[in-house]
């Protein structure tokens, strides 16, 4: 079974001066939590060489929030991923609910960005989820297994045992609303069911996360399902104690 993975995603917060703060505070405490879970953090990606010199000798490992699907020339803004790899990042996360909902990221468009990452020797993260009127209207299943599975048609299968696949029902991003842990099961054991059907070695190896407002109040029910492997947290994230106490929670 996968080990346990505790993700903080910062998004577009940070300082110089809270990034020093927030990890001080995990470098503090991260000795405390389970042997078997992996404390990762996702900073802005101007604070990835200070975050990078703050985590030389720490068990927490450095993620970033995007990357480019090219891999150098004339795009103004887009940071590339062997740029990422020179500041020690080990994670990317693809295809984040907010990358695909405000900057419009096509399932392709995601397939290529996942397969850059692994191309430099990183490992993608791959967001999926589906929004409250696709589950109103009972299409969650479809939805988060066509978003697997566009990344399966693009790099096979065997790809997805160097990765990991965070599920966040957007409904449940930021809103402060959670799906219940039988809710949250019932789609991870999906996605799990549906890369077996043409792999059951990589589905038994591949780590599922869930996100949607996990907090110090919910994780423990979440991680006790036996098919989520972890969290990819965001607001908590920002402070040391409520991030250590969810990475408490995946003893």
């Amino acid at each position: 079974m996968p080990t346990m993975m505790v993700a903080g995603n910062w998004k577009m917060n940070a300082s110089t001066t809270a990034t020093a703060e927030l990890l001080e505070g995990l470098n503090a405490g991260v000795a405390s939590l389970p042997k078997n879970t992996q404390m990762v953090v996702f900073p802005p990606l101007p604070y990835l060489a200070q975050a990078q010199q703050m985590l030389q000798n720490s068990s927490i490992v450095l993620g970033a929030q995007n990357v480019s699907e090219q891999a150098k020339g004339a795009f103004t803004g887009e940071v590339s991923a062997s740029m990422l790899q020179d500041f020690g990042v080990r994670y990317v996360l693809v295809g984040h609910s907010e990358r695909r909902s405000l900057y419009a990221e096509s399932d392709a468009l995601v397939a290529a960005k996942f397969q850059a990452v692994q191309a430099a020797d990183m490992v993608p993260v791959l967001c999926i989820g589906e929004t409250l009127g696709q589950r109103e209207q009972d299409e969650t299943l479809a939805v988060v297994n066509a978003q697997v599975q566009a990344v399966i048609d693009a790099a096979g299968v065997d790809a997805l045992a160097c990765a990991v696949v965070a599920y966040e029902p957007v409904w449940a991003i930021g809103t402060g609303l959670t799906a219940s842990p039988e809710q949250a099961q019932a789609v991870h054991a999906a996605i799990r069911a549906h890369v077996a059907s043409q792999n059951s070695a990589v589905a038994e190896g591949l780590q599922i996360l869930y996100g949607g407002s996990v907090s110090g109040a919910t994780a423990e029910e979440l991680f006790a399902q036996a098919d989520i492997d972890g969290g990819l947290v965001g607001g908590a994230s920002l402070s040391a104690q409520s991030f250590l106490a969810i990475g408490q929670a995946a003893k």
